[in-house]
């Protein structure tokens, strides 16, 4: 008995340490494999760079806003680069940190983050190449940030219940230390093709981006329409504010932006049954899944079948009921209509090459999952309309 006690306190240990890690394989169980399909016909379909794996790690967040930057210097003719995610990373692990200290320990320090943080670290530090920052110093080829993070809030949680009543002058370097062995030394000045950067000049001169370009919407009614606020989820660290919009604006500027050839990274939750990475689509079914018998929860995914209503109403229960919860970042790069002309939106992931009866390494998400699910929407500024645009201005 103490032998199996034991082991269910392990097991627990690490489902906690891993949140991310074991909602991957949940979502990638979700429906049955099946040879029949949806088709798709392509509207718009934006170009990328290649499918990326975050590994055993919650960094989607860093994935996703990464591969929406690279998108970005694609659309505004800038050299296309492979960025590391995991430099922003290791910024945001040590300014949460510091705020993890002064508020004593009344923030939410683990791997998680929001969609923003991308152009909070160009705008404070700026950025660097993944060739120059894999962030992959401790013996495997895929990140895997469980041991880093309990070592991480190990020394804080040290720092903060330390019982001297003053801060040492070393715990700020002892934190670095522990990035330092996990991730590797902190690029000061590096060499990329044939010329000398740091991080601040490498964002500034060859990437070129001007990160207060960027803006973040959002759609709830616990907060009045037309006006900006922090979304309140664990993550959003920073506090960073969101544009709040009616429902059909969120999704009338996710269209708008699509066909002017913008892309957009996306803040949602992939907890649903209906977002099954094996069948390549998430769907929201009219009918509950209790009610399905196993061969209807088979037949929704293999072809098109009737979706819920998604009112603003529907979407904010789901919210103030924790329903829906901040746990997944994605790119949105495309729309696609199935054979009875409903709308999806194509999704880049970041979970690896995961195949599936579509594009590997990608989902299609109907649009009534999109209007259920979406916590935020991150674009550039001029993928909104001339109104919207004015209005937030």
């Amino acid at each position: 008995m103490k032998y199996i006690f034991t082991t269910i306190v392990a097991l627990a240990l690490q489902i906690s340490i891993f949140a991310q890690v074991e909602l991957i394989n949940k979502v990638s169980k979700n429906g049955e494999l099946n040879d029949k399909k949806f088709e798709f016909k392509t509207l718009y379909d934006i170009e990328a760079t290649s499918i990326k794996n975050q590994g055993r790690s919650g960094t989607c967040w860093s994935y996703s806003a990464t591969a929406f930057l690279e998108s970005e210097l694609i659309r505004l003719g800038r050299p296309n680069v492979d960025i590391s995610e995991i430099y922003t990373v290791r910024k945001v692990y040590q300014d949460k940190a510091d705020k993890y200290i002064r508020l004593h320990g009344n923030l939410n320090f683990a791997q998680g983050g929001a969609e923003p943080d991308i152009f909070y670290v160009i705008r404070n530090y700026g950025a660097v190449p993944e060739i120059i920052y894999p962030g992959l110093n401790y013996g495997t080829i895929i990140n895997d940030h469980g041991e880093l993070e309990a070592s991480l809030k190990g020394v804080l949680d040290a720092v903060k219940d330390k019982n001297g009543g003053k801060l040492s002058t070393a715990w700020k370097s002892g934190f670095n230390g522990v990035l330092d062995a996990y991730l590797g030394d902190e690029p000061s000045v590096f060499t990329f093709k044939g010329k000398s950067y740091t991080p601040r000049s490498f964002a500034d001169k060859y990437l070129g981006i001007n990160a207060n370009d960027y803006i973040q919407l959002t759609s709830f009614t616990h907060h009045p329409f037309s006006q900006w606020f922090p979304i309140e989820v664990p993550d959003n660290w920073t506090w960073e504010k969101s544009y709040n919009v009616p429902l059909d604006q969120m999704m009338n500027t996710i269209d708008n932006a699509l066909e002017k050839g913008f892309t957009i990274a996306w803040a949602t939750d992939v907890s649903e049954t209906g977002f099954s990475l094996k069948n390549g689509v998430a769907i929201m079914p009219a009918k509950s899944w209790k009610e399905m018998t196993q061969q209807e929860r088979v037949d929704v995914f293999t072809s098109p079948h009737k979706e819920m209503d998604i009112t603003q109403e529907l979407r904010q229960k789901a919210f103030d009921n924790y329903q829906t919860q901040d746990d997944h970042g994605m790119q949105i790069v495309g729309k696609a209509l199935d054979q009875t002309g409903s709308a999806y939106y194509i999704v880049k992931n970041s979970w690896g090459k995961r195949e599936n009866p579509y594009r590997n390494g990608y989902i299609y998400a109907s649009e009534a999952f999109v209007r259920y699910k979406t916590i935020s929407i991150m674009l550039h500024k001029d993928g909104l309309s001339k109104k919207l645009n004015r209005e937030i201005d």
